[in-house]
């Protein structure tokens, strides 16, 4: 067999196993002696190098012999780049033992032990007084929070259902249409505008997450921030859309 390469000091190879159903792609020194190998090996199949038999496949997967001699250099075999060496467990391992982490136990911990703990993130959080434990930080987010409700909620209250309006939105052409609703929603914190668009440039039918909040064409409706929308005499446009 001609195998090339076999001066270079390292070697990528395939690594394979009776435990794993994958295979894993890595680069070893070729002046390894196979028992230095296996335990290098312990980490990628999870097998004992004490209970491993080596097999060597060439790139084309023909089974080239066994790396059974623990004293011998890798490099002494005809390991070549895109050969395969497949490890054999027998330390009566089941295959994909190793990969079903549905029976690694678990850790737990209560609420209240962990609140003991010295080296957590919560409690290197409670010392630096950082995020929800900034008490200054967390009630100035939550007046701010407040007075961008109260402000959205004054906007909302000057546009009545049923008004006629232009929504101006960032980044889009103006859009006219009916106000079909106005307040508070369940997919999103704050004041919405419900808009029945006069053609279909929207992105629902008054519904949103299987809530309707009110009807209208698929399409034709959407829900915009009242700072977005003018109310007043707005006649229908024909975009032409309907002929497309």
């Amino acid at each position: 067999m001609e195998v090339s390469g076999l001066s270079a000091p390292s070697v990528t190879v395939f690594i394979s196993s009776s435990l794993n159903s994958f295979r894993s792609q890595k680069r070893y020194s070729r002046s390894l002696t196979i028992a230095e190998f296996k335990c290098k090996l312990e980490l990628v199949v999870g097998s004992p190098a004490s209970c491993m038999e080596l097999e060597l496949y060439g790139a084309d997967d023909k089974f080239y012999g066994k790396l059974d001699q623990e004293d011998a250099l890798l490099g002494s075999y005809p390991v070549d780049d895109g050969c395969r060496i497949h490890v054999i467990d027998h330390s009566g391992a089941r295959l994909g033992e190793f990969e079903d982490v549905s029976q690694v136990k678990k850790y737990t911990i209560s609420q209240e032990a962990y609140d003991q703990r010295q080296d957590s993130v919560r409690s290197f959080l409670k010392r630096s007084k950082l995020g929800r434990f900034n008490e200054e930080e967390q009630a100035q987010r939550k007046a701010e929070t407040t007075q961008r409700l109260t402000e959205e909620k004054a906007q909302a209250d000057a546009i009545p259902v049923g008004s006629r309006c232009e929504v101006r939105a960032p980044g889009q052409s103006p859009r006219r249409g009916t106000v079909m609703y106005v307040g508070l929603t369940d997919f999103k914190p704050g004041y919405w505008i419900g808009v029945r668009y006069d053609e279909p440039l929207g992105k629902n039918d008054g519904s949103v997450n299987g809530k309707r909040y009110f009807e209208c064409q698929a399409k034709y409706g959407a829900f915009v921030k009242p700072s977005v929308v003018t109310v007043g005499d707005f006649p229908e446009e024909d975009y032409g859309l309907d002929e497309m």
